[in-house]
């Protein structure tokens, strides 16, 4: 009986955390005109209070406050999530947020930029914004037939563990409308954050 009511557990936050990504996922479709820069989920008494990220909230909003009523019926009638309330906050570091910077580096190389030429200008507009460091990968059919990929790095990057979760800011962008790319990911180091460098000028991680 306790085993059955383990499984019974295991398959309900299995099946929250499927339905969070898929809600991820469409709102990022939904807003990406808005600039999409997170999304964050938490239940209280009163329902679902969904938190989102937007360069340009107006927007999601919408003309008095049309779309937002428009996208929360649509959470609630596809995602069955109760009473959602969404809420817009504006990004208020563009440049140092990186799915915001993963999607404009997508649309960059959709207009036809070079990818180095791409992810060469991305890294040097997060790291004049400020970052400790900016790692860009860009993988794909970039000039041939093969798959290869390409990495663009300035600062000190955490590669692993509790530090890379601290520090580390992550954003995706896969499936760009180009035959040559499939796929932008971007890391983005937080301000703020002292970090240990060795005596060979590694960065610590």
């Amino acid at each position: 009986m306790a085993e059955q009511k383990v499984e019974r557990k295991d398959k309900r936050i299995i099946v929250e955390n499927v339905r969070r990504v898929l809600l991820k996922e469409y709102l990022m479709n939904e807003t990406r005109r808005a600039g999409f820069g997170g999304l964050d989920i938490q239940r209280t008494p009163m329902g679902t209070r969904v938190t989102l990220l937007a360069e340009r909230p107006g927007l999601v909003i919408g003309r008095k406050g049309g779309a937002i009523k428009s996208l929360t019926e649509a959470v609630e009638r596809q995602f069955k999530f109760d009473n959602p309330q969404i809420e817009v906050q504006e990004v208020g570091a563009p440049a140092l947020n990186a799915q915001i910077m993963a999607e404009k580096l997508a649309n960059a190389l959709e207009r036809g930029w070079h990818f180095r030429r791409a992810g060469h200008s991305t890294v040097r507009r997060i790291m004049e914004a400020g970052a400790k460091g900016c790692l860009v990968i860009i993988a794909g059919k970039l000039t041939g037939q093969r798959h290869r990929t390409e990495k663009f790095k300035a600062g000190h990057i955490k590669y692993c563990g509790e530090p890379r979760n601290l520090w580390m800011d992550l954003g995706f962008k896969s499936k760009v409308a180009t035959k040559r790319l499939k796929k932008v990911v971007k890391e983005v180091k937080r301000l703020g954050v002292d970090v240990d460098v060795d005596a060979e000028g590694g960065d610590g991680a």
